[in-house]
């Protein structure tokens, strides 16, 4: 069996070109591009993190990808670890016209960071952090 060589997380969007642009004018990603078809609609996107990457795919029956947002609920989020979550949350809160919501402040956390949550308009949760634990002291 051949072994994975990377990991790229979807995005259901209600509005790929939206949410690409929250995620990089709001919580500070890179764009890694749009797609688009021959009729100019918006059909893939990707932002990126470092090295990491996530790809935004419109809302699909075919696919059974849905926002969080449409369904009422969101049956997980991404962790995003930055150098000063207090300083990341400042600059993200004072941001009130976006449509996101913070849903908690910078909290230490027992499992080892800091952290605050804020959802996208489309209800995806995001939760930026800090690590207060190098990895290795948690294992």
């Amino acid at each position: 069996m051949s072994e994975p060589t990377d990991l790229i997380p979807v995005l259901a969007c209600s509005d790929i070109a939206a949410e690409h642009d929250f995620l990089v004018d709001v919580l500070g990603f890179t764009s890694g591009g749009l797609d688009h078809d021959p009729d100019g609609n918006v059909v893939h996107a990707e932002v990126r993190f470092d090295e990491r990457r996530i790809w935004l795919h419109v809302t699909s029956e075919q696919f059974r990808l849905e926002t969080p947002e449409a369904l009422g609920k969101a049956n997980g989020g991404i962790v995003v670890h930055v150098p000063d979550v207090d300083a990341h949350y400042a600059r993200v809160s004072a941001i009130t016209d976006r449509g996101s919501e913070i849903t908690s402040a910078p909290t230490d956390q027992e499992y080892g960071q800091r952290e605050y949550g804020v959802r996208d308009p489309d209800g995806h949760n995001w939760w930026i952090a800090t690590p207060t634990v190098a990895p290795a002291a948690r294992e």
